[in-house]
């Protein structure tokens, strides 16, 4: 069990995390900490290449750290076995990354519902969960539009959708808003901090936009393999 602080989510402990280039060690993460609150907003910044989608990954059970672990509720997570680790990633953690990774052969409604078909849900049931979640970010007439005809703010929205159809308590975000341009990518930052205030979602954010960084509660700035508090 980890030491934690009341009301800490998730705790990144010790954290190494090293690659091997064309024969070459890589050093990315060297003995970073770094936790979260519930509710909180996190923004993660950093020059290119420091690590801070590594970091973003590890926190979300999508790679194994070199060295140390991830405890969620004081838990460690890289103890549960491959089967527990999925579930609780599917259960607990959102995802929304630059690109949508949205499949163009299927509609917003659809895209939203495949994750809850995945699960076992039943098609009636993931029909109507959709179509909320779709119109709570605001796609209410958009539900039938193959991703295609969207803009590029309405399919990160769908993006957005998709990563909260199983009410997840922490929502891990990874450049959301980099390949839009700056007033939607305000429009889109804007609708995750709304979702954080409105249904306590912890938002953990990557980002290069300094404007959007200070929108959140605090900043952490990745330096030197490690994680730093930053004003």
């Amino acid at each position: 069990m980890s030491s934690r602080e009341p009301n800490t989510l998730i705790e990144a402990r010790d954290l190494y995390k090293t690659f091997f280039t064309d024969g070459h060690k890589v050093e990315v993460l060297k003995g970073l900490n770094f936790s979260v609150k519930k509710g909180e907003t996190v923004a993660v910044v950093g020059a290119s290449g420091v690590g801070k989608s590594t970091l973003l990954h590890i926190m979300g059970t999508l790679e194994r750290p070199t060295q140390g672990t991830i405890f969620y509720q004081g838990r460690d997570v890289f103890l549960l076995s491959s089967e527990e680790l999925a579930h609780f990633r599917n259960r607990k953690i959102g995802f929304v990354f630059q690109f949508h990774h949205l499949l163009p052969e299927f509609n917003a409604l659809e895209n939203v519902m495949i994750p809850m078909l995945i699960g076992n849900i039943r098609e009636r049931d993931a029909r109507l969960k959709a179509q909320e979640i779709l119109c709570k970010v605001g796609l209410k007439d958009r539900l039938r539009h193959r991703i295609g005809e969207l803009s590029g703010g309405e399919q990160q929205r769908v993006a957005v959708a998709r990563s909260l159809v199983f009410k997840p308590e922490v929502l891990l975000a990874d450049e959301p808003t980099g390949n839009l341009d700056r007033q939607t990518g305000d429009q889109i930052h804007e609708l995750l901090l709304k979702i954080n205030e409105e249904d306590g979602v912890t938002l953990i954010v990557v980002t290069h936009n300094w404007e959007l960084a200070h929108k959140m509660g605090r900043r952490v700035r990745l330096m030197d393999g490690k994680a730093w508090p930053e004003n």
